[in-house]
């Protein structure tokens, strides 16, 4: 039986991630910042529930260390948020941003720091981080600098990953899961989380380490960085 590592869990796309990969008979371990606030997730059947704030160092660590035996197959990093929206230049709230970098950027690292060696031990060796097309530098429309810079960080960081964990077998990617009606993305999305699951999976069931390194649309498409 396979297992799944899920960041941000308790909502949106992680739930529906939490939901599919159950029903399909992997070992899921699904992680939320409050697990007493995340009723939808524990209701899910087969769905081991941890606590786990992405942001600071100990509680990261303390997960990885009593999941010390457990082999991951894939570590899901998906915990994330928007930050907000709508400043210009001059406008700016800068410790607004620096908390959108911390969540966005730097927590998805810190994550696969401490659980590398969890995913080594398995069979598929996969770490898959939910990014945007928002983050790349190339589709670039304007607006949303915090939100968009700090994917564009997150597409590059998992690039480095990538080239350093390339000769260990570790395949590490990053997605686009679409505009989907989550909180996020709004009631005017294009696709729903189930839509958006089902094609991000059948992409990262698909990984093997020639495919490291990329950007992934949930279509499978490629986008450019």
């Amino acid at each position: 039986m396979p297992t799944v590592l899920i960041t941000g869990a308790n909502r949106g796309i992680g739930l529906e991630f939490a939901r599919q990969y159950a029903a399909d008979g992997w070992k899921v371990i699904a992680t939320a910042r409050d697990p007493g606030k995340a009723g939808e997730l524990k209701a899910v059947p087969g769905v081991q529930v941890e606590a786990l704030e992405v942001t600071d160092d100990a509680s990261v660590a303390a997960l990885a260390a009593k999941l010390k035996d457990v082999k991951i197959d894939v570590l899901l990093n998906n915990a994330g948020i928007s930050g907000p929206r709508g400043f210009a230049i001059g406008e700016w709230d800068f410790k607004a941003w620096e908390e959108v970098m911390v969540v966005n950027s730097i927590a998805p690292l810190r994550v696969a720091q401490a659980f590398l060696p969890h995913v080594e031990a398995s069979d598929r060796k996969i770490m898959a981080f939910i990014s945007s097309r928002m983050g790349s530098i190339t589709l670039n429309g304007g607006g949303s600098a915090f939100y968009r810079s700090s994917k564009t960080a997150l597409n590059m960081a998992v690039s480095c990953l990538a080239l350093e964990l390339k000769d260990r077998g570790v395949t590490c990617a990053v997605f686009h899961p679409g505009w989907v009606k989550t909180d996020m993305g709004g009631a005017g999305a294009d696709i729903t989380t189930g839509e958006s699951v089902t094609g991000l999976r059948k992409v990262i069931g698909g990984l093997d380490i020639g495919k490291t390194g990329k950007f992934f649309n949930y279509d499978g498409a490629e986008f450019p960085w």
